[in-house]
């Protein structure tokens, strides 16, 4: 199913957004130290993510005010992490230095990245669902759509060139993967806000 993400697009300035495609299994790597600091650091032995992957702190003893309030997580209670190296990531917006200290245990739970090898991208714009395309974004000729599967990245990129000429206010999209095998995976889904500049 298709997640809800809804775009604002300011008239004449570029228009970039990163996603990524979270997918089951779930994945934990075991936490052996938390610091006490802004932001948190947080060590897990060879935990393979890559910063901007969302992570989800679970099972910590002692400094429970970082776990996450519900089992399962929430989508709000996973957060983008900054990788320090291989056994240490960062949450940029977690202050630790007052928390209680770190005893024992827990976890970084995160989704799979979907490997996006052999894939291409799709994203229309219309004015509604069925109705007039307004404009179409894709992995094809225009490269609006960047696909990286070293970070596992999908990057959404419209120029100020691009953006200064849309003339419509409100839209919809979604974004959809399509595999070698002609596999059409939809990602995302939501409505289009077109603000207009103040500044030509």
């Amino acid at each position: 199913m298709a997640k809800r993400l809804n775009l604002t697009i300011r008239q004449g300035e570029t228009f970039t957004r990163i996603v990524r495609w979270e997918s089951p299994p779930i994945v934990y790597r075991a936490i052996t130290a938390i610091t006490l600091a802004a932001p948190v650091q947080i060590t897990a032995v060879g935990h393979g993510l890559k910063t901007g992957w969302r992570a989800a702190v679970v099972s910590v003893q002692g400094m429970k005010q970082i776990n996450a309030e519900h089992e399962p997580p929430r989508e709000s209670e996973y957060q983008q992490v900054t990788v320090v190296d291989a056994d240490n990531v960062s949450l940029n917006k977690v202050n630790s230095s007052e928390f209680d200290a770190y005893v024992s245990g827990g976890y970084l739970q995160f989704n799979t990245p979907v490997s996006l090898a052999g894939f291409s991208a799709r994203m229309s714009i219309k004015d509604r669902v069925g109705g007039t395309e307004l404009l179409p974004i894709t992995t094809g000729i225009d490269a609006r759509i960047v696909l990286d599967d070293v970070n596992h990245t999908i990057t959404i990129t419209i120029s100020a060139a691009d953006t200064a000429l849309l003339t419509f206010t409100k839209g919809v999209y979604d974004l959809e993967l399509v595999s070698g095998a002609l596999v059409v995976s939809t990602l995302y889904s939501g409505s289009v806000t077109v603000t207009k500049e103040v500044t030509t």
